[in-house]
């Protein structure tokens, strides 16, 4: 089984930039602007999920120091 890469929270960035972008200059079909819109969706709810998920460690590590 492959192993997915995780990609920088700042290239999400970009990617998502260059689908705005893409989707405000280009002759795109409705089709085409769905799927730009879904992925770009998608990679969005990655980012916050994997922000998220860091914060709440720094929460629970940040608990664990005042209380040890």
């Amino acid at each position: 089984m492959e192993e997915k890469k995780e990609i920088s929270l700042e290239e999400i960035m970009d990617r998502l930039d260059d689908t705005v972008t893409q989707m405000e200059n280009d002759k795109m079909t409705l089709e085409e602007s769905y799927q730009a819109f879904s992925e770009g969706m998608k990679l969005g709810n990655d980012a916050i999920d994997r922000v998220e998920k860091k914060i709440k460690v720094l929460m629970m590590e940040g608990e664990e120091d005042v209380e040890g």
